[in-house]
């Protein structure tokens, strides 16, 4: 299965690649238990839209957060329907920038329809493109293209990657699989300012990680995207709370998992 990387696939996924899906959210390959000191936000954009790592880039530089890109090195510095994405200097000055580079699949391919080998040459072809532009770059963290997984792509993944993350709503908290973690949609219209708080303020009482994911950052974002505003608002629910935004790596650490 063979999609555009900025289209909604909902419609369109096979049963089966459904059910296996479903069985991948809720068989853990990786359990773990999260001990955080203090609650953690980390905020992700998948692809690289240029507008991420731009206007949100600047917004995370404000308030001193380092977010998470998950890129699909095949996808590097084109054009879409809804975005272009960034190219190969505007990913080296993330890094410089001290924000986390991290993968999707080289393709953007869609894991269920995949083999565990096809799974395996697109992981580690993106680590390569990667290190082509920030040569030795530390990669650990992985994100689901669509939002999709399946149990052999969760088990292929693990030789290559230190955690993945999905879609599937929730806080990280207690035992948790490090190779589905929880975000929240920070997208126009799937959540609000209000929303926000309460999350925070539902980590804040457990002392829970909270994960967000995006795409672009503009104006008038795409059906995938946030304003500048949503994002500003999140940036400031978590200050004023005292929360630490940071990467998926150091939130791992944080949360001695």
């Amino acid at each position: 299965m063979r999609v555009p990387a900025d289209k909604d696939v909902a419609d369109d996924v096979p049963l089966l690649a459904r059910l296996s899906h479903r069985v991948a959210m809720h068989f853990r390959t990786a359990p773990t238990t999260l001990a955080c000191e203090t609650p953690l936000v980390s905020l992700t954009f998948d692809d690289a839209p240029l507008s991420a790592c731009t206007a949100g880039a600047d917004l995370l530089g404000v308030y001193a957060a380092a977010g998470t890109y998950y890129i699909a090195g095949g996808l590097i510095g084109s054009r879409h329907a809804h975005w272009e994405l960034a190219d190969d200097e505007r990913i080296a000055r993330l890094h410089r920038d001290g924000h986390e580079i991290g993968c999707h699949t080289y393709s953007h391919a869609f894991l269920p329809s995949l083999s565990p080998s096809e799974i395996a040459d697109e992981a580690r072809r993106n680590v390569d493109r990667l290190r082509e532009i920030v040569p030795g770059l530390s990669i650990e963290s992985f994100a689901f293209p669509f939002g999709y997984a399946s149990l052999a792509a969760k088990r292929a993944l693990r030789g290559i990657y230190r955690s993945s993350r999905g879609i599937m709503p929730g806080l990280n908290v207690g035992r948790v699989d490090r190779y589905f973690l929880k975000a929240l949609p920070l997208i126009e219209g799937r959540i609000d300012a209000d929303g926000i708080a309460r999350a925070m303020d539902d980590a804040l009482a457990r002392k829970g990680w909270l994960i967000f994911y995006s795409h672009d950052v503009a104006i008038r974002p795409s059906a995938y995207g946030c304003s500048p505003t949503l994002l500003e608002a999140t940036l400031r629910a978590a200050a004023a709370r005292n929360i630490p935004c940071v990467g998926i790596v150091e939130g791992l650490r944080r949360a001695r998992a």
